[in-house]
């Protein structure tokens, strides 16, 4: 049977999960200016490889949430073993209904998870990341961009996936903060670098490649590989990375 693409990568060995991987995430963290005294919360954050990476840069302290709870707790011993486990805290926790008050956070960062929404809960959820950003407060988000606007996209890249996606074009995911009432937003967009395999050695290096490529290559895993593989492949033209800076009102 197969499983969600994201979780079939993990499976694999893949420990980047972003369309646009390091390169987009290493921009967010830039435009981010994190230091130690800022309050951080990670939604989505999966298997806590971008919350681990930021406790060890800048030893800020991490609210990181997830509805999955067996990714939750590989990502609680993950943080153990790189030495962060006292500045994060893992929760699991609903984007659209988030147990936190009105402007607890100064970065709400949310990788690869937007894309999987409905437009109208694409909304909801960075409604509720503005309620809990303070005034001035940054919202940092990284998803599959639409180069141009076709609904036989949107479906193979679902079918691909095992997931029901929904990317959208630049003036669409910008349209989505500006009309959640962000007042100002920074873009970043490349190319999907997710299967691709220079992509795959730059995100997870030269023996993090060639596990993945071992374990695709098994009896179990070879179809939906192949099948993921070529789909990316045949619309590398189509589908690409955006990355977002979007900034809450100073005076909210």
């Amino acid at each position: 049977m197969s499983e969600a693409g994201h979780k079939f990568l993990a499976k694999l060995g893949k420990k980047r999960l972003r369309p646009g991987g390091k390169r987009a995430t290493d921009w967010l963290i830039a435009e981010g200016g994190f230091s130690k005294e800022k309050r951080i919360l990670e939604v989505a954050c999966n298997r806590g490889t971008t919350a681990i990476e930021l406790a060890q840069r800048f030893g800020c302290k991490i609210t990181a949430v997830d509805m999955d709870a067996q990714a939750l707790e590989v990502a609680k011993k993950s943080a153990g073993t790189a030495g962060v486990a006292h500045l994060i805290s893992f929760e699991r926790a609903n984007a659209m209904k988030l147990p936190y008050q009105d402007a607890s956070f100064d970065i709400v960062i949310n990788e690869a998870m937007l894309t999987m929404q409905a437009d109208q809960a694409k909304k909801k959820c960075v409604m509720e990341y503005l309620r809990v950003l303070k005034p001035g407060g940054l919202l940092l988000t990284h998803d599959v961009l639409l180069k141009e606007a076709k609904e036989s996209i949107r479906q193979e890249l679902s079918q691909a996936i095992h997931v029901n996606v929904g990317p959208l074009t630049q003036d669409g995911w910008e349209q989505v903060m500006i009309e959640s009432g962000y007042c100002d937003v920074k873009v970043l967009t490349g190319e999907m670098t997710l299967m691709k395999l220079s992509g795959m050695i730059y995100d997870e290096g030269w023996l993090g490649t060639l596990k993945i490529c071992v374990n695709a290559c098994k009896k179990e895993n070879r179809k939906q590989f192949l099948t993921m593989y070529k789909m990316f492949a045949k619309n590398k033209q189509k589908l690409g990375f955006i990355a977002m800076a979007s900034y809450k009102s100073s005076k909210r």
